[in-house]
């Protein structure tokens, strides 16, 4: 049975499939939607169903860290304030 690339929509055959995340793709259609680097089947990470590379998935999709003029009022069990560097951190 011949599959189709999610990417490209044309048919993927045995002898040129890259199996990843339960879809088939050609192997050049399998790279980041971001910054169009080739990515191993099984070593990237998926959002809305398009392939990133694990760099582009964090700086877009990972945890945030939180900002200085958010962190002023948060400080309840101490009267001096943590640095900032110490409770920060960002992707």
């Amino acid at each position: 049975m011949v599959g189709y690339c999610p990417i490209c929509g044309k048919p993927v055959y045995f002898g040129e499939k890259k199996r990843s995340l339960g879809r088939d793709y050609h192997p050049l259609c399998l790279k980041c939607q971001k910054c169009n680097r080739q990515l191993t089947p099984g070593q990237h990470a998926e959002y809305d169903e398009k392939p990133y590379c694990t760099h582009c998935y964090l700086k877009m999709f990972g945890p945030r860290g939180i900002l200085p003029s958010q962190y002023e009022n948060t400080n309840t069990h101490t009267d001096q304030p943590h640095a900032i560097s110490e409770c920060l951190f960002f992707v």
